[in-house]
């Protein structure tokens, strides 16, 4: 039963980048940023209703009331491509950091390169973490938020990996708050498997960090601690006490 149901969530999944890639790609470019963000932001919403419809998954959705006003550094754990299309929607305009590889992509990468988004080469690490720190700064100071998965890749439920403070440093010389986010987006969406699980998909916002007068260093041993405390709570499968190490500082998103 959940192939059947992974097979027909993806039919409607290939359908809506179709769709919505010959509808929106030649307007998109014509509007404002947030205007912008409005229209390609229509496929996020299908594919997160359409995902939970198709695959019997129930959202359990909380901390929305903590988002603060203005622009944040939105650091997230990162276990599949679930936490990639419904973070776009917590608080747009947000800019991600992402691989370049996927702007590649035809019509879903097409639609990405028109969101501003911090597209890093990873196999340049040096040049990655340099474009991380200018261009997410410039962006924070523009007035969008910027969301960034410290871990650097993504991992899978069970598993754990220590956090780049990257997001931390962006952050605290833009003057932002950092918002905590945390998940188990992986236990129905496997990152590595095409077949859904069924059941409670919970996220979590945190309230605000301030980074005002703070190191990176702290900010970030704070996130850290905030997300795997959570992860704790709302994971079906157990945490494991420590994290290895990453795989590299620049490889984000």
């Amino acid at each position: 039963m959940n192939a059947i149901r992974s097979v027909l969530f993806y039919i409607g999944y290939f359908l809506a980048v179709l769709v919505c890639g010959v509808l929106f790609l030649p307007v998109a470019p014509l509007l404002p940023l947030s205007n912008r963000y409005r229209l390609l932001n229509l496929y996020n919403h299908f594919i997160i209703a359409w995902f939970g419809v198709t695959c019997g998954v129930r959202y359990d959705i909380r901390g929305r009331e903590h988002l603060p006003a203005g622009p944040c550094a939105i650091l997230s754990n990162h276990q599949c491509e679930w936490e990639t299309v419904y973070l776009q929607l917590l608080k747009p305009p947000v800019c991600t950091v992402l691989k370049q590889e996927l702007l590649r992509i035809p019509l879903f990468g097409w639609g990405l390169r028109l969101l501003h988004p911090i597209a890093l080469d990873r196999s340049r690490p040096a040049r990655a973490m340099k474009q991380v720190l200018t261009q997410g700064k410039a962006r924070l100071e523009a007035g969008l938020s910027v969301l960034i998965f410290p871990e650097g890749t993504r991992v899978a439920p069970g598993s754990r990996r220590r956090y780049n403070k990257s997001g931390a440093v962006i952050a605290c010389r833009a003057g932002v708050p950092v918002v905590p986010v945390a998940h188990n987006a992986g236990e129905r969406w496997p990152g590595r498997h095409w077949v859904k699980n069924p059941g409670r998909l919970s996220l979590v916002v945190g309230e605000p960090i301030e980074t005002e007068g703070r190191t990176p260093e702290a900010v970030m041993e704070e996130v850290e601690a905030w997300i795997e405390a959570r992860l704790v709570e709302i994971s079906e499968v157990p945490r494991p006490a420590s994290a290895v190490e990453p795989i590299a500082e620049s490889t984000l998103g």
